[in-house]
């Protein structure tokens, strides 16, 4: 008993299976969010973008908010803050575009040919 005691606080001592339980003691603390795979595929197609788009500045504005605060995907909430460098934004004018897209009307799926009609539309009129 003795000696496996002192194997045990060698190995402690070592600095071996603190760092072993810190690591898992790490990893425990970050949760796994349950949309992490979507949102990942969402960054990784952002991170592609040079010039982001008006969705393109919603979606990133849409994910700042669901992860602030979350205790867990490090790696998605590192990647937001590289975008926002890469794009030349601070949190703060993100939020102020997102807002003004928002405002002017954006609504995500919809595009601009959906806005104005159809040919069948202004035919009727016309004839008439």
């Amino acid at each position: 008993m003795f000696y496996e005691f002192n194997l045990i606080w060698s190995l402690v001592e070592n600095g071996n299976i603190l760092d072993d339980v810190g690591d898992y003691l790490d990893s425990m603390k970050e949760q796994n969010h349950p949309l992490y795979s979507i949102d990942r595929d969402h960054i990784d197609r952002l991170l592609a973008k040079e010039c982001p788009d008006d969705g393109d500045i919603v979606d990133l504005a849409r994910l700042f908010l669901r992860y602030a605060g979350f205790p867990g995907a490090s790696d998605l909430q590192d990647d937001m803050n590289k975008l926002l460098r890469l794009w030349g934004l601070s949190t703060e004018s993100l939020n102020e575009q997102a807002r003004k897209i928002w405002g002017d009307g954006y609504r995500p799926g919809r595009k601009v040919d959906d806005v104005v009609g159809s040919g069948f539309d202004t035919k009727d009129s016309e004839n008439n």
